[in-house]
């Protein structure tokens, strides 16, 4: 039997965490905290790796990469989805031009982001 991925044992011990004792685990405490507090994190974690490639400090960009990788796994968790739904969605995509790909979504508007409004220019 093949050895499993490590971002799908990494995941294995993230959906172990939910329930357990907030004040000893971590992943734990984020899970209690529910999927916005999750997703906050991971887009904290996210803007860490933008600046650790920006400097082009690679030693900084792999320890951030494995930072938003955890923290990724943590908001699927938080959000019921696994590591197996996103290959799904990977695998279906496979062959495909990124630019047909995307040209071929809809654009969906999510409901809990509010409208921006631009400024008007003063006349």
């Amino acid at each position: 039997m093949p050895k499993k991925h490590v971002l799908d044992r990494l995941f294995a011990t993230v959906v172990a965490r939910r329930g357990a004792d907030p004040s000893t685990s971590y992943t734990a405490q984020l899970l209690a905290e529910g999927p916005a507090r999750c997703a906050k994190k991971f887009g904290e974690e996210a803007v860490e790796v933008v600046l650790a490639a920006v400097a082009r400090e690679k030693k900084e960009l792999a320890a951030e990469s494995a930072d938003v990788l955890y923290h990724l796994l943590v908001t699927w968790a938080a959000c019921g989805i696994t590591p197996d739904d996103v290959y799904k969605t990977l695998a279906a995509r496979e062959g495909r031009s990124g630019l047909a790909e995307k040209a071929s979504r809809k654009k969906k508007k999510n409901p809990a982001r509010k409208p921006t409004r631009r400024p008007r220019p003063s006349a």
